[in-house]
């Protein structure tokens, strides 16, 4: 089987729109949590979020296409874009037809209908945007990539609310393991603050209420949790075979993909497993699929919510499936910092379990303060850890009892 490798990285985050600056940011704690800006929020039980800052669209594509794009889907060009510069990579005609795209997203431009529905209500028919529905379909974000990029082998948009990110990986991971491309622009994005989303999360119960101090809202883990908070953004990562990164004398490898696995609950569309069976399965299946025992693993990047159902149900699962090892694993939580961006939720995790491994840096859980008896593995608390990590699996969990969980081994040649 071919080797596959992730060889470039882009992200627009709540925490930077590049590289460099989220993962400075994130090994340094900062937390991308605010007030919501996006609307008028001061009448909601919820008015915090982590918003992604100071994005400027112009930087990466025309006039026409941001006027025919929807925020989330302008995000994953930009990331895509950021990819293939790092990877050193172009698409052109030597290799379009050779060059996959695989963007997962968990709504795509659907939090455009809310405003779409209004100008409906007050000015008519004739107001709304002819292209309003190619604009806001979730496979906008990939198609959209493939046309700004020109890559025109496999294009697959992915949806699995939470876990779409992570499945992104793996489908993208496959194309190359089957002969269909030689390199995959994967990722995930999401970017739905609206009203209603927020109205429907809210009563839900899943967000976090700690208005009054948005950056210490999200505490994965802590026994103090009361839910996640919402996020937005796009993560890419340009996974390549072996072969074709040698052959164009590849600089930078970040690490190899090694494999993953997709299972169902059949349990509850919000609520986890409180077993953790599909979450065990997952882990389990990744592994047995990436030639692994649990004892290989040093690092968990944890689905890790904040939420108090999903931390306690993810701690068991990590518990059935390694054992008295699991006490020696590093687990850790972006979403402390970046909060939950659905469907780009487990692809910003992918980055940062990328970046871990080429740097030896594990980031921190933030607002970690009240150990919970229920929660009591190694959640790498509050500082970044410099460790020897060789590899990393990704956790991610999603709404409807999708779980998805990815391996990556640092890369030694």
């Amino acid at each position: 089987m071919a080797r596959v490798f992730v060889t470039g990285l882009g992200a627009i985050t709540p925490i930077g729109n590049d590289v460099p600056t989220f993962w400075n940011n994130l090994v340094n704690g900062v937390s991308g949590a605010d007030y919501i800006t996006a609307f008028d929020a001061s009448d909601f039980p919820v008015r915090i979020a982590c918003e992604v800052k100071g994005f400027d669209p112009s930087r990466w594509m025309d006039f026409k296409t941001i006027k025919r794009t929807a925020t989330v889907t302008q995000y994953a060009i930009a990331a895509s874009r950021q990819a293939l510069e790092d990877a050193g990579l172009s698409v052109d005609g030597n290799n379009a037809e050779r060059v996959g795209v695989v963007i997962a997203t968990g709504g795509g431009g659907i939090g455009m209908m809310e405003e779409a529905t209004l100008t409906l209500m007050e000015k008519g028919p004739r107001a709304i945007n002819p292209l309003l529905l190619p604009i806001i379909m979730p496979n906008a974000v990939s198609c959209l990539v493939s046309i700004e990029t020109g890559a025109r082998g496999p294009v697959l948009t992915s949806t699995l609310a939470c876990a779409s990110g992570s499945y992104a990986l793996i489908e993208a991971y496959h194309f190359i393991q089957r002969g269909e491309a030689d390199f995959v622009i994967a990722g995930g994005c999401e970017s739905v603050n609206t009203k209603l989303a927020f109205a429907s999360l809210a009563r839900m119960g899943a967000l976090s209420c700690r208005n009054d101090d948005p950056q210490h809202a999200s505490r994965p883990f802590d026994k103090n949790r009361d839910g996640f908070v919402y996020g937005e953004g796009a993560t890419v990562l340009i996974l390549e075979s072996e072969e074709h990164a040698r052959a164009r004398g590849a600089k930078n490898i970040y690490a190899e993909v090694l494999g993953g696995r997709l299972t169902g609950d059949a349990y509850h569309v919000t609520a986890p497993d409180p077993n953790g069976d599909g979450a065990v399965r997952a882990m389990r299946g990744a592994l047995d699929v990436s030639g692994l025992q649990p004892t290989d693993v040093d690092v968990v990047f944890a689905h890790g919510t904040s939420t108090p159902l999903n931390d306690v149900t993810e701690t068991k699962a990590i518990k059935q499936v390694f054992g008295e090892h699991a006490y020696k694993l590093a687990v850790t939580a972006t979403k402390s910092m970046v909060g939950h961006i659905m469907g780009g939720a487990g692809s910003i995790s992918a980055v940062a379990a990328a970046l871990c491994l080429k740097h030896g840096i594990i980031p921190p859980t933030i607002n970690y303060e009240t150990p919970d008896p229920e929660c009591d593995l190694d959640y790498v608390p509050n500082r970044a850890r410099q460790a020897n990590v060789k590899v990393a699996i990704i956790n991610a969990f999603g709404f409807g009892g999708q779980n998805v969980v990815v391996a990556m081994r640092r890369y030694e040649g």
